[in-house]
This record gives structure tokens, sequence and C-alpha cells, in this order.
């Protein structure tokens, strides 16, 4: 009978606190690993100045255990976002506690690129997911300069140490540097302002990003690419799934041996029970975090395009993860078809798509490959998706939807128009969409990794200096 694996799997933030793409992938991943007989557990980070910054919070999500460690960016340099002393400490503790046979990382935003490492010198082998561009785009993973409404297609490090500095990773620095220096009780106040008035904070991190404080150049950023380097040099096996992000590293120079183009598996859905259109208009969904990369602003500007009761707009997200972005675009979409329908659970996922016709994935950034097509090609909705990124790998001519250009309103809203001027395209677009893959089948896969990087890893020699 085969070793019951412990898997630990850490990513930069976890449920139920935050739930994007790379959360849910994990939690479904975990869940099902559990159902094979794997022991998986999750380590993860949550900023909240009411706790002391490196502590570590063990508890439980959906019957798995998880181990949090709290990061408050309470950091002097950049060098110290990526290597620091203290948070390595907690790491090492997790690690030696949980005694993983492997580590599978997600993301190693606020959980430092040294972790890999950590982990090596305790004999244990590191897998990966590629979920965005986070080694290599310390502003966030998107590789966008907000600012410069930019596509980085490169890395450029002048660029990357203005858009830090622009980013709400600078402010956050700046406001934990400063609530470890006002005291407990400032901290326990600014941890429940982070909580009740989100749209405060937001105003104040950009005042702060402006504010003196840590020197950013291009310096740091290469060093910081140099240290992401390092971490993959640590990675046994690296999982993209979608060949376009796996390109993105190779061209950055990053081998492209380790790497493995397998899509993500997803649970099964409940069947949706579809709302009729009837004779109104088409309906158009965004469901996503609302955020200025996601290119919810490109779909609204598009529906200022299209002749009046031709389609209306329905926005799915919480409007609090990025308030100024969401007051932003309700002051766009004032006279306009556009409802903001709020954020949704996971489990609901299902009513969204019973309540539209076509789902729009506008994205400015390279998309890697986005759950929320997946779940809608399960529903039996089709996509309307930018051609950017993984985008195209699951939207080809004639299957499961169109594709447009990235931040073109005008592209956007002829493919709107499209499907709701030519009877049957939305149906015969959404039947020939492409299957999508369990995630029994992924955690199964997975599991046959594990064991193939961790018998790899027992055949090495011990090296010298390696922790026990």
């Amino acid at each position: 009978m085969s070793r019951r694996l412990r898997v630990l799997h850490a990513i930069h933030d976890y449920l139920p606190r935050h739930g994007a793409g790379s959360e849910i992938y994990a939690a479904g991943l975990t869940a099902a690993l559990a159902r094979r007989g794997v022991h998986p557990a999750v380590l993860c980070a949550e900023f909240d100045p009411a706790r002391p910054h490196g502590a570590l919070d063990w508890r439980t999500h959906d019957g798995l255990p998880v181990v949090e460690l709290v990061n408050n960016w309470r950091f002097g340099d950049l060098a110290a976002t990526w290597s620091s002393p203290a948070l390595e400490r907690a790491l090492g503790h997790v690690l030696d506690a949980l005694q993983p046979d492997v580590l599978h990382v997600h993301s190693l935003l606020n959980l430092t690129l040294t972790l890999p490492a950590l982990a090596r010198r305790r004999g244990i082998p590191v897998v990966a997911t590629l979920h965005d561009h986070t080694l290599v785009c310390p502003s966030g993973g998107q590789r966008v300069h907000r600012a410069d409404h930019h596509v980085c297609r490169d890395i450029e490090p002048a660029r990357c140490a203005r858009c830090f500095r622009e980013s709400p990773f600078y402010g956050q620095m700046q406001a934990g540097r400063l609530a470890g220096s006002a005291g407990p009780l400032a901290a326990h106040v600014a941890a429940r302002l982070r909580r009740v008035v989100p749209l405060a904070l937001a105003l104040a991190g950009r005042a702060l990003a402006h504010a003196p404080g840590p020197a950013i150049d291009s310096t740091a950023i290469e060093a910081r690419l140099a240290a992401a380097r390092e971490a993959w040099r640590h990675f046994d096996l690296v999982v993209s799934p979608s060949a376009a992000l796996a390109a993105a590293f190779r061209d950055l120079g990053f081998p492209a041996d380790s790497i493995v183009i397998a899509d993500y598996g997803l649970d099964p859905m409940p069947p949706v029970q579809r709302i009729p259109r009837g004779d109104g208009p088409l309906r158009v969904g965004y469901a996503g975090t609302i955020v200025w990369h996601k290119g919810v602003d490109v779909l609204i500007d598009a529906m200022r395009l299209l002749p009046r009761g031709l389609a209306e707009l329905l926005i799915f997200g919480d409007p609090d993860v990025f308030p100024d972005y969401t007051l932003d675009l309700r002051r766009r979409a004032e006279g306009l078809p556009v409802r903001f329908m709020g954020g949704y659970r996971r489990a609901d996922i299902g009513g969204v798509f019973a309540r539209i016709d076509v789902l729009a994935v506008p994205s400015r950034w390279m998309e890697n490959s986005p759950l929320v097509i997946h779940e809608a090609f399960m529903a039996g909705v089709p996509v309307i998706g930018a051609r950017i990124g993984g985008i195209p790998e699951l939207i080809t001519p004639g299957r499961g939807g169109l594709l447009v250009d990235p931040d073109s309103p005008a592209d956007l809203a002829a493919a709107i128009r499209r499907l709701a001027e030519e009877p049957g395209l939305a149906s015969a677009l959404a039947a020939s969409a492409p299957p999508v893959r369990s995630m029994d089948e992924d955690a199964a896969d997975w599991e046959a990794r594990y064991r193939e990087v961790l018998a790899a890893s027992r055949a090495r020699p011990a090296r010298a200096g390696s922790v026990a």
C-alpha cells in the first residue's frame, strides 16, 4: 500500500476572506487530494495590523488545516519583502512542525521568495503551479502599469520601480511601517478601519504611497528578479495551466525543461436552470474581481456604443475590494443599462450564469486560464474574451465564444451586437465549447507528480548543510 502523502500548499492568501481564482483552485485541489487519501495543508498570509507581524494562526477551513502567517509589510526596503529573517523563522517553524513530503507553491507573494530554499534545505521537494506573473511582477502579478495604461510585454526595471511606488503594495508597506511604530492601540484601530471602511483605507493607502518612504529603484527590481530566478532553481516541477503563461516565463529566461502544460481541473457544477431571455435585451454578465486590469471599464464603455434596448450589463463582484475603481465605474455607467449586482458566494456561481446570456472577460492583462471561462462552459454560457494571454487557448474560432481586441470598447461592442442580432449564435457557441477537465482527474495527476518528485528527491545525495 502506498504511503499517505503530506503536501503543504503555499499561497499568498486564502479563503474565506480571499476568494479569487488561485484561492478557489487551491481549495478545490486540496479537497480532491484529501478524498484520495493525501494529507493536504495550506500555508497562507494575511495583512492584519491588529496581530503581531510574523505571528502564526493555526485554523481549519472545510476540515483541512490552514496555517496563516501575519505579514503586515513592516519592511524597510523592497528586498525585505522577498527575504525577511522574521518571516523566514516563522516559515521554517511551519515546515518543521508539519514536516510535509512535498511543498506545492501556488504563490510566494507575502510568503517570501526564499520559501522554496527553506524547504529544499530540509530535504522537501518543491513543485509549483503558475497562476500569474507574481514571481516577476512585484505590483501584483498582472504585468500592467495602470498609471501608464501599459501592458508589460517585457520587464523594464525602471518602469517596474515606478509602478511599484504607485501600487497598493507600496501603500500597504508604508501603512505597515507606520502601524509598527504607532503602538498596539493604533494598530488595532487600523485593523478595524481596514474591515469597516475600505474606501477610507484605499484613499489613505494612495496618500501613503506618495509619502516619503523606502527608495525603490531599478537596482532593487533587478535584485528581485534575481531572487525569483533563485526561487525557480529550487522547483523540481512547474505546471502552467496555459501555454501562454509558460511562454512568458521562457521569454524571460526561466528554464523551460521543468515546465509542464496542464490546464486547471474544476469540480462539477450543479445543473444550471437558465432564466429565459424572452424578447428582452441580451444579458451580458461580468463575474469576478472588480479591478482595473480585468477591464470592467472597457465593458461599460462598450455598452455606451450600443443602441438602446439591445443589451444590458450585469456586474457581479464585491464593490469594496477596490472601492475607488468601483466609484469610477458607477460614474461611467450613469444613464446606461448597467446594474451592479454585488458580490456572490462561489457556491452561487450557477445562479449568476442562470441570469445571463453571455459572459464577458475583457481583461487587459496577460491572463493565464481564467476559471470563470471554464465555469461558463460548464453552465452552457458562451464567452466574449479578450485576445490576450491564455484566453485564446480556451476560445477558438467557432468554439465557446468570440474573441475581441483587448482594451477596445468598439470591438467588444461589435461582438455584443453580433450575439444580440444573430439568432441561435449564442447557443451554437456554447454547445461547441471544449470540455472542462475534472478536479478529480487533476488531483490524480498531481498525486502522481508528487510521488515522482519525492522518489527523485530521495534518490539524490544529501546536500551539505541541509536541515534535518
